[in-house]
């Protein structure tokens, strides 16, 4: 063997933390990733600039996933700058970082605005994230840091309502 010749077990080493780095990173840049629809219809309208589907409709964007029947796409200078989804109830779905627990939620009406990382979920809007279920009228997500925002600040009447579960220990 020669001195200055690497060994195999640094190439795999180099290799896995290659990959794994490559990873972390990936559902940071959900933002970036193109937006992919499904659905049973669309249609376009070029007067509006907006597209509309429906039946069924999941979009993805990076590992953001939403369900809903309904999905209606406004876009400012041909780039989808919001997209409105409906349903009952439309289900969303994110992985905030590999190998973290998925992000999930649900309302009768969300918005989604691309560019600012923004997700607003609104009428009867639910968010399970790690060991906590957050519930109101209004939710604000935001899908690159994964913080939640719940409630108005102007209403008085419209409550929050968490549940925060014990982390669960592991078996000795």
């Amino acid at each position: 063997m020669t001195k200055n010749k690497p060994s195999i077990l640094f190439h795999y080493s180099a290799l896995i933390i290659l990959l794994l780095s490559c990873n972390a990173f990936a559902l940071e840049t959900d933002a970036e990733q193109p937006i992919t629809i499904d659905s049973n219809t669309a249609t376009y309208d070029d007067l509006s600039a907006t597209s509309t589907y429906t039946g069924n409709v999941i979009s993805i964007q990076g590992s953001i996933v939403v369900h809903s029947d309904k999905l209606v796409v406004y876009f400012v200078n041909g780039d989808a700058e919001k997209l409105v989804f409906t349903g009952n109830k439309a289900k969303f779905k994110q992985t905030p970082s590999v190998g973290a627990k998925d992000i999930t939620g649900e309302s009768f009406i969300g918005h989604y605005f691309p560019k600012a990382n923004q997700l607003v979920l609104i009428d009867t809007a639910t968010v399970w994230k790690d060991d906590g279920i957050y519930s109101s009228h209004l939710i604000e997500y935001n899908t690159k840091t994964s913080l939640v925002n719940a409630g108005e600040k102007t209403s008085d009447t419209k409550r929050v309502h968490v549940i925060l579960k014990p982390k669960e220990q592991p078996v000795k």
